[in-house]
């Protein structure tokens, strides 16, 4: 059997990732090989996934056929990456790890991985609905037919963008970490809708309803996030109060800190 991918670890992010390419026949089932360290992930995939790919328990024998496949998906947690042993075998000899680690940098991978040229990428939720958005930078000696089987990867469910190694922590942040931020923002605000009367489940509509026009009246308007702020806030009005109390509560700079701090986590998980 001649596989094509391995993935080592196969999570929301990674099945995100694999089925639209099974879907649409850019892989077939039997090229894809899944190692996962969990028993009862192993038996839920293997009863509930919709493509029969080859799936094994890390502790079995033949988990180590991942070391077979020319390219390698790991989508661990950055804290396992110690769990992880390179098999070194001739027929894969400098071929590609592709990392959705977050903050695990290009030179820690490559540590750890000799015998493989390595990619990192970072990713984020809204993969799991095809609209993610993807960060790719490459390590050294990637020839130009495994940048496109990488781009093949997440470009079903990613818009992507490619970046030096540098800027993706701040990418992390602002793509991976920052839904997180989203969520508690609509979850706030819908408990002031919850605070003046209204139900909660009324509120988060409304809040998520809102979210959703003003992008899209900023995307399709072509106009800046401030210049929308001026168009809705009047001179004495009820914008300006509004604003004036998020002011007063630094709610930018926490913001501002929030994606700093992001960032710096990233950083220190390839210390």
């Amino acid at each position: 059997m001649l596989y094509k991918l391995g993935v080592i670890g196969f999570g929301n992010i990674a099945k995100a990732i694999i089925n639209p390419l099974l879907e649409n026949n850019f892989l077939q089932p039997e090229e894809v090989f899944c190692v996962l360290n969990s028993r009862k992930s192993f038996e839920n995939i293997k009863s509930t996934y919709n493509f029969n790919v080859n799936i094994f328990e890390s502790s079995a024998e033949e988990s180590q056929l991942v070391w077979d496949c020319p390219f390698k998906l790991l989508s661990i947690k950055p804290q396992q990456l110690k769990n992880i042993k390179e098999v070194e075998k001739k027929i894969n000899s400098k071929n590609v790890i592709i990392s959705i680690l977050a903050g695990v940098n290009l030179k820690t991978l490559e540590n750890k991985f000799p015998n493989h040229n390595c990619i990192r990428c970072i990713t984020n939720i809204p993969i799991t609905i095809n609209k993610g958005l993807t960060g790719i930078s490459w390590g050294k000696d990637i020839s130009e037919s495994q940048q496109i089987f990488t781009r093949n990867l997440f470009k079903k469910s990613s818009i992507i963008y490619e970046l030096s190694e540098e800027y993706l922590d701040i990418f992390l942040a602002l793509t991976s970490s920052a839904p997180a931020i989203i969520a508690l923002i609509i979850d706030s605000m819908s408990d002031g809708g919850l605070t003046g009367g209204l139900s909660k489940e009324l509120s988060e509509k409304l809040v998520l309803e809102m979210i959703s026009g003003t992008i899209s009246l900023i995307k399709e308007s072509d106009i800046s996030p401030l210049e929308l702020r001026n168009m809705v806030t009047s001179p004495g009005g009820t914008t300006i109060s509004a604003l004036r109390v998020l002011e007063e509560k630094s709610f930018r700079s926490a913001l501002i800190e929030s994606i700093m701090a992001a960032r710096d986590k990233s950083k220190e998980f390839s210390l």
